[in-house]
């Protein structure tokens, strides 16, 4: 596998936005923690997304994967309206049921891994194609075996998640996501859950994946990741995007003072 110190030079993104956010809004409890946000994120391109605890961006990949409607704005992904619809007085969510086409096309993997502890690496990757694509099972399982293979775990497909590592469990997650081939994969904090030692495995099939031109939204405060991998980052704080630019600007000789002590204080 690749390795996070090796991948400078990856080609970045084409311009064309795979997901774009229009004026997202989202408050809970009279909390606003989404205010008004508008931001494209490029097709085949890595953005991630930085910032303190309950600024907003969990909340983001969280209403681009559609488990959780804005109360305002609308989003939209590969120039469709994504999970939602335009009425005479706006655009509103859809209902649940129409929502399940849409999520086709987002892959989440969550800082948890959420595998099914009764089904084996293979089941738990085969699961999605079947049952919510309606594909034929050996074509599925073939598919599965494939995407384990991608990232490292093609000895592991019948094994169980109590017989795996963490960074194995977020791997087979990993590879989960990707079996309805998503336009575009997000990760909430990916890592966190992970012993030290099993974060650059994880990493490395992130990269790889990165380095194939996969449309990536990351949440992580892996800052080696983000230096090395991203084309673009963003800072959000208090639900806003406050600043946003290649790695070089934002770690180097980014303005705002906000980001500047994050920046000090994280690194």
């Amino acid at each position: 596998m690749l390795s996070v110190a090796g991948c400078k030079g990856m080609a970045m993104g084409s311009s064309e936005p795979v997901v774009s956010l229009v004026g997202a809004s989202k408050s809970y409890h009279g909390k606003e923690v989404l205010k008004d946000v508008s931001a494209d994120f490029k097709k085949g391109s890595v953005s991630v997304l930085l910032g303190p605890s309950g600024s907003g961006k969990t909340t983001i990949l969280r209403a681009i994967c559609l488990l959780t409607p804005l109360d305002g704005g609308y989003i939209r992904m590969n120039g469709t309206l994504h999970g939602y619809e335009e009425t005479s007085s706006g655009y509103r969510a859809l209902p649940e049921r129409k929502l399940t086409k849409h999520r086709r096309g987002v892959g989440m993997v969550f800082q948890q891994f959420n595998l099914f502890p009764h089904l084996t690496a293979l089941d738990n990757v085969t699961l999605a194609p079947v049952k919510v694509a309606g594909q034929n099972r050996d074509e599925a399982e073939s598919l599965a075996k494939n995407l384990l293979a991608r990232v490292g775990l093609a000895d592991k497909a019948e094994a169980h998640p109590a017989q795996l590592s963490g960074g194995q469990q977020q791997r087979v997650a990993i590879a989960r996501a990707l079996a309805l081939r998503p336009a575009v994969l997000l990760f909430d904090e990916p890592t966190s859950a992970l012993d030290p030692e099993m974060v650059s495995e994880v990493l490395d099939v992130m990269v790889e994946l990165a380095a194939d031109g996969m449309s990536m939204i990351v949440v992580s405060h892996e800052m080696g990741f983000a230096r090395k991998v991203a084309h673009d980052v963003m800072f959000m704080d208090e639900g806003m995007i406050v600043d946003r630019g290649t790695p070089e600007y934002m770690f180097g000789s980014a303005a705002h003072p906000r980001v500047q002590n994050f920046m000090r204080r994280i690194l």
